[in-house]
């Protein structure tokens, strides 16, 4: 069974950061491809050695992911 996350990638100096909001898991690596790679093995190893309640207790259903914009700077 197939099931999809969500992968937030930034980039950080000498590499790629991969977060997984959902389950709060977090990979890296020196590409954005290889950051999401092992990302998605940090995910299946958690899910093969977690309990269910363990799951339960830190998957987070529902993630949004959007952008906000603020003023920055004081207004003249």
């Amino acid at each position: 069974m197939k099931k999809t996350f969500t992968a937030v990638i930034e980039h950080e100096e000498g590499g790629y950061v991969a977060l997984c909001p959902e389950l709060d898991i977090a990979s890296q690596g020196d590409t954005i491809e290889e950051a999401r790679s092992n990302l998605a093995e940090a995910i299946e190893l958690f899910l093969e050695s977690a309990s269910p309640s363990e799951i339960q207790d830190r998957l987070h259903d529902e993630v949004f992911v959007t952008r906000v914009e603020v003023s920055v700077g004081k207004a003249a």
